[in-house]
């Protein structure tokens, strides 16, 4: 295990630029802003604890670098295989877990359905070169809070740290949006379903007056008669009724009818 002060030289860097970090580096969104409330989780004097998983050298360095310098993080640990990332889950008291998902052991999902029978309070963050919608959907089916593209250019790792262990969750603007649009096209396709069941279900005048009939107890013969139509004609309409209403007997027909108010 990798601690604050091993993560690969990064922090002794740090301290020994402390001036030099503090002004090319957390300008944008590092350090601790000055008016970061006392109430929300994450303050230097008592830091939310993060572990680190990812199996790409140069992306842990960006990324721990990032985390570093903010003093309401700290990072407990780096590992960089779903092995490693077992161990850590299971050694240390951390809140949060950024974690890629292609990892050369096995997936990020892994580690996320470990932790969360592990550490159930812990959140997890993904950090992932692809940005697929299925994936996230997958993350956050499984507990994840959080679904960063790397390198993307509202990537913003303490940040996201900060929001999901406050009760938020932090997600590529980019990916976000694609999602709604996928939420969007399958609610007009739900309703597209919905309102072609409707059409199906719905009744002509003369079914409903049949169906009436049938549920007053005449016989075919009887309806063409009142109906003036022949008892073939009755019988072509109840078969209709049955393939509209989806059922099988007139008793069926009558109770599916009755209890959708279609007469």
């Amino acid at each position: 295990m990798q601690i604050r002060n091993e993560a690969d030289g990064v922090s002794d860097f740090l301290v020994k630029n402390s001036s030099t970090a503090t002004s090319h580096h957390l300008a944008p969104h590092g350090g601790l802003p000055p008016m970061w409330p006392a109430f929300l989780t994450g303050q230097a004097e008592q830091p939310v604890r993060v572990l680190l998983i990812d199996d790409d050298p140069h992306m842990s360095r960006v990324i721990a670098h990032e985390l570093l310098a903010d003093l309401r993080i700290n990072l407990l640990g780096q590992g960089s295989s779903v092995k490693e990332g077992r161990r850590l889950i299971s050694q240390n008291e951390f809140d949060v877990m950024l974690v890629d998902l292609n990892l050369g052991d096995g997936t990020g999902f892994d580690l996320i359905e470990y932790m969360k029978t592990v550490r159930p309070m812990a959140e997890a963050v993904v950090i992932s070169a692809m940005e697929d919608e299925q994936h996230a959907l997958h993350a956050f089916e499984l507990g994840a809070t959080g679904y960063l593209v790397k390198n993307s250019w509202f990537g913003n790792f303490p940040q996201a740290v900060l929001q999901v262990v406050n009760g938020g969750a932090s997600i590529t603007p980019n990916l976000a949006r694609r999602l709604l649009g996928k939420f969007e096209h399958q609610q007009s396709g739900e309703q597209q379903i919905l309102h072609e069941n409707k059409s199906k279900d719905k009744l002509s005048e003369r079914e409903k007056e049949v169906l009436k009939l049938v549920a007053s107890g005449y016989t075919s013969t009887e309806i063409g008669s009142r109906l003036n139509i022949s008892g073939q004609t009755v019988n072509t309409h109840i078969k209709n009724i049955y393939r509209k209403l989806n059922v099988r007997t007139r008793a069926q027909a009558v109770s599916f009818a009755s209890v959708r108010g279609l007469f």
